[in-house]
């Protein structure tokens, strides 16, 4: 059966690497079915409510480069099933992975949601758009109120993509989804310090009788 996603991973050396490990029956003898070539409606939630995502890439010297990429929530769109599209705000202007894509349009991508403790891996093609050579994509990937401006707009044609198991994931939680998670509690306190006045007050009405 299809695992496009290790068809892509497993060159002879990681074939080599499985065998040694002993798990290379594990994929050989694979029965389920896996092409993952186009998003469904699970990844395209879990894509919108990233805000970041690592970007790794190969120069002509065969070094890789992994980039941190950020923005507002949903600033990664699904343009549809195959196609992901995102804008490249000025960072620290050296330009690693510009360069690197230009010379060879192979990406991988690792979107992480550590408080679910879920991963998801892509391999895209990706090309490099002007802002104003495409004004429809443009004001697509524009974030209403986000005062960075996008240097170019980066669109991606999905390859294949996978899950990761959550082993090894340590949960952590942005302010947001702190805040969200102790909003019970503080209303909580909110009601019992209000309690609280207003049995202060009735013990002191009563001191004054």
């Amino acid at each position: 059966m299809a695992y496009w996603f290790l068809d892509i991973a497993a060159t002879p050396s990681v074939k080599a690497a499985q065998a040694a490990m002993g798990s290379d029956r594990i994929w050989s003898d694979f029965t389920g079915h896996r092409d993952f070539d186009r998003f469904t409606e699970s990844e395209a939630a879990f894509i919108a409510a990233r805000d970041s995502f690592y970007l790794a890439s190969v120069s002509e010297t065969g070094w890789p480069y992994v980039q941190h990429r950020g923005g507002p929530t949903g600033f990664l769109k699904m343009l549809d099933a195959e196609t992901l599209a995102f804008p490249d705000y000025r960072g620290n202007r050296q330009y690693i992975s510009l360069g690197n894509v230009t010379a060879d349009d192979r990406v991988a991508l690792i979107l992480m949601d550590y408080a679910g403790r879920q991963r998801l891996k892509i391999y895209a093609h990706i090309a490099v758009i002007a802002v104003d050579a495409d004004p429809a994509l443009a004001a697509q990937l524009a974030i209403p109120g986000y005062r960075a401006v996008p240097e170019r707009l980066f669109k991606l044609r999905l390859e294949t993509f996978d899950w990761n198991c959550p082993q090894h994931i340590t949960p952590r939680f942005t302010e947001a989804e702190i805040a969200l998670a102790v909003t019970p509690l503080r209303d909580r306190i909110a009601t019992l310090e209000a309690e609280n006045a207003t049995l202060r007050a009735k013990l002191a009405a009563r001191g004054d009788e």
